[in-house]
């Protein structure tokens, strides 16, 4: 007889596999090698995204600028390896290699999220706001960088990033694996990991405990805007051009994953593991809707749905503990 417990934690992987088979029912295009992959290359960016918003959402926090950020740094990055950067007034121009600006980029994402996390900590504002107004702020500083324009033809080492094959499997997936290992044993093995649980359980008793909240929450929104940089990055480099509009809507997709892999919006409950087979749903979700010729607003509904059942079943999963 399965527990009630297993079940719960197993929801989402059942939803995973009903999904699956249902999908390889009406679609024999489903289950193709080609297919398969490509989900997979496909969830790699939302993956960066979600692994760095789970660590936010662990604390009780939330950030909703990971696809603005995400578009930024990719159009940073771009912009970096397509013009350099000048300095008139010294009369110094500055070139960038592959991983020059991609480490730039990076730099730029952490900094934005570090933002975040102090205007948060420093005055009391809430994270649904600071980071919606770190959405608008970054959204509009894109679209300035690139005054509206795609940044193309970057090059083909830089295209390599996101599109390159590595013992037979695209680069994409073997980066979020790297970063997946990375940030579980970070959850699960760290003392940072235990600050970020303890905190969103209950911060008061975290505050008594010593566990020094304020430098935790700028390090957790640091990482979840160098992970949306990253992800920035692989689109950019998948595409082989920035869009002003990169990442547009992609911190809902992030939040679906985080709530249908069993992390909690209120904080102190969740796991990476989770996080990953969320994201892996939302992939197979959005391709499956794809396959099907499902117009782009209906995509959009039904994903709305998706995330408004996952946050049902949360509240209700809390209420029965």
């Amino acid at each position: 007889m399965i527990s009630n417990s297993l079940l719960k934690k197993s929801q989402s992987l059942i939803a995973l596999f009903l999904l699956m088979v249902v999908l390889s029912v009406v679609s024999d295009k489903f289950l193709t090698t080609g297919n398969l992959w490509n989900v997979l290359r496909q969830i790699s960016v939302n993956l960066c995204l979600s692994i760095g918003m789970t660590l936010v959402i662990l604390t009780a926090g939330i950030d909703l600028s990971v696809g603005a950020i995400l578009g930024l740094s990719g159009a940073i990055c771009a912009g970096l390896l397509k013009f350099g950067l000048a300095f008139p007034v010294l009369d110094l121009w500055v070139g960038f290699t592959v991983l020059g600006a991609t480490l730039a980029a990076i730099l730029v994402g952490t900094s934005l999220g570090f933002f975040n996390g102090w205007v948060i900590t420093r005055f009391s504002v809430p994270p649904f706001v600071a980071t919606l107004s770190m959405l608008t702020i970054a959204r509009g500083l894109s679209f300035l960088y690139t005054q509206g324009q795609p940044i193309s033809d970057l090059g083909t080492d830089f295209e390599q990033i996101g599109a390159a094959w590595l013992l037979g499997v695209p680069v994409p997936v073997w980066i979020s694996a790297f970063l997946i290992l990375v940030f579980v044993v970070i959850t699960n093995r760290t003392s940072l990991g235990r600050f970020i649980y303890a905190i969103g359980g209950n911060e008061k008793a975290a505050l008594v405990s010593g566990i020094p909240i304020k430098q935790v929450k700028w390090l957790v929104y640091a990482l979840s805007g160098a992970m949306a940089a990253i992800g920035g990055v692989l689109v950019t480099s998948r595409l082989n051009s920035a869009q002003p509009n990169a990442g547009m809507n992609y911190e809902l997709d992030s939040i679906a994953a985080i709530v249908i892999g069993g992390t909690s919006l209120s904080g102190g409950q969740g796991s990476i593991k989770g996080t990953i087979i969320g994201a892996i749903l939302i992939g197979v979700l959005n391709n499956g809707l794809v396959l099907l010729n499902v117009s782009p607003f209906w995509q959009q509904v039904v994903k709305g749905l998706v995330i408004l059942l996952a946050v049902i079943v949360d509240k209700m999963n809390q209420k029965s503990n």
